[in-house]
């Protein structure tokens, strides 16, 4: 999925764009997302407002990842080029991501629950694949590498909450959990914590709380309190496992570097 620097500076913030638009669409439409939620609810919908919570911070991060993206000239120096390519590696699996939330809007909106789950399954399955399979650990002397991992991270965070709440309400609308259910949730949130960094492991905790109090606000009190318990259970492992194993490190990048003045605050 190798792509130039010259066509990431446009292919990434024209997704974003797409994505913002649909957004829009989503929001200001009748009947709206929020409409939609309403009218679909499992045992794995979340409270609607966390997720809203989530991406207005999160859209900050990736607006300063663009702009570093768009700034940067992998031609003036190695540490440049280095930069730079930690960027563009993540820009096509940024970009699915983005036109899959979109399409999925689209759909959501119509109702049409099952089409609509097909979009996240690929987003949410190709962020998880970047950060597991491709996404170096973070270099925290590295602005690229450090916004990279932000957005890259807290992308997949979310998508595990997508792929959880849309794959409920399509195909078990208006169903409380079972034992499996519940042990698929414990089981599922304990291993991804177990292989999580700060950053996706506060995602998870976050997923967790956004479904208990979505439960709790349905009447599910007991499955609600329950997954209070898993988030902080969640909230343990992933603090017991990156005291053990710090998940970042300080490395130089190749020397020869003059900072442009438009890139100092970056």
């Amino acid at each position: 999925m190798g792509i130039t620097h010259s066509t990431a500076r446009w292919v990434a913030p024209l997704s974003f764009a797409i994505d913002f638009a649909a957004q829009q669409y989503g929001m200001l439409s009748s009947p709206n997302m929020k409409d939609v939620h309403d009218a679909n609810l499992s045992f794995w919908s979340p409270q609607p407002y966390f997720i809203a919570g989530f991406f207005f911070p999160q859209q900050l991060f990736q607006l300063a990842w663009l702009y570093r993206l768009y700034k940067l000239d992998p031609s003036r120096s190695a540490k440049d080029k280095e930069e730079a390519q930690i960027m563009v590696d993540f820009v096509p699996y940024y970009a699915v991501g983005n036109i899959c939330i979109a399409t999925w809007m689209v759909f959501w909106n119509a109702s049409a629950l099952k089409t609509a789950n097909v979009f996240v399954l690929v987003n949410s399955l190709t962020q998880l694949y970047y950060i597991f399979g491709r996404l170096p650990r973070m270099n925290t002397r590295s602005t690229s590498s450090v916004l990279t991992y932000i957005v890259s991270k807290t992308f997949a965070g979310i998508g595990v909450l997508d792929f959880l709440h849309n794959g409920s309400v399509a195909y078990f609308d208006h169903q409380g959990p079972n034992t499996l259910v519940k042990v698929l949730t414990g089981v599922g949130f304990g291993a991804l914590a177990s292989c999580s960094d700060w950053i996706f492991g506060g995602c998870l905790v976050y997923d967790l709380v956004a479904l208990a109090v979505g439960q709790r606000g349905i009447g599910e009190t007991g499955w609600s309190n329950l997954l209070g318990i898993f988030a902080v259970g969640t909230a343990g492992i992933v603090t017991a496992k990156n005291w053990v194993w710090h998940p970042y490190v300080k490395e130089d990048l190749a020397a020869g570097y003059e900072a442009a003045p438009a890139e100092d605050t970056v």
